[in-house]
């Protein structure tokens, strides 16, 4: 019995951590392998359709319409997880309806949004204009924050686990 106990355990914690963080209901509304490039060069063609994004929170504001979130775009991994690389092809802005912390929804935290395209809009950016992606949220995902050097072991010469 106890056997049974742990395995069920092990296999509850390997399924479960290995989970996308999108529902599957919002997964399967979702248009697949878009490339926010792609969504840029013609935001009216995808208006209205759900997409997923990921990447790095660079400000948040909040407003009467709800929050805005700025954010540079990242590839996402199996999870739905912003991969941790140089590789951006832009920014978005998630429009959150109603109210989120902007101290905790602050730079530098990872989120992945699943929302529906609005169009674009344009904001400063330094000192040029830059047209931004505007997706309205449906589910919102903040991951936790890194801390420390991740823990990693060598097993030969040239792999690393």
């Amino acid at each position: 019995m106890e056997r049974f106990v742990f395995v069920s355990l092990i296999f509850s914690i390997v399924l479960f951590g290995c989970a996308h963080v999108v529902s599957k209901e919002i997964r399967d509304m979702a248009e697949k392998e878009i490339a926010l490039s792609d969504i840029m060069k013609a935001p009216d063609t995808y208006k209205g359709k759900v997409i997923i994004l990921g990447g790095v929170i660079v400000s948040s504001m909040n407003a009467k319409e709800g929050t805005y979130i700025e954010v540079i775009q990242k590839p996402l991994d199996y999870r739905g997880r912003p991969e941790n690389t140089d590789v951006s092809y832009g920014r978005f802005i998630i429009i959150y309806e109603g109210y989120l912390d902007t101290a905790i929804y602050s730079q530098g935290r990872e989120v992945t949004v699943a929302g529906e395209v609005m169009g674009k809009m344009e904001r400063p950016l330094g000192q040029i204009k830059y047209q931004y992606l505007l997706i309205k949220s449906k589910e919102l995902h903040l991951f936790e924050q890194h801390y420390g050097v991740p823990i990693k072991f060598g097993i030969g010469i040239w792999h690393t686990f």
